[in-house]
């Protein structure tokens, strides 16, 4: 499945919570800390929710947003 991605608007199928602030959010495994703005913030908490929901097609969808469009995000928070 292609999905056409846009870099203001978030890749799912269907809606999710968007933000109105952004944070900075810590990887629990290295420590490391990255800046989102809100809907990276929004998208990034919609990855961690289908991981635990084990909606690991969605969970593709998101990353391959974060590769695409906030690289150094993904390398600190997801890779």
């Amino acid at each position: 499945m292609k999905i056409k991605m846009l870099k203001d608007k978030h890749p799912f199928n269907q809606e999710i919570q968007i933000y109105t602030q952004g944070a900075i959010v810590k990887n629990p495994y290295s420590g490391e800390t990255a800046r989102l703005n809100a809907l990276e913030l929004s998208i990034y908490d919609t990855i961690k929710g289908c991981e635990y929901l084990k909606d690991y097609e969605n969970v593709r969808i998101g990353l391959d947003w974060f590769r695409k469009f906030s690289v150094d995000a993904y390398y600190i928070l997801l890779d």
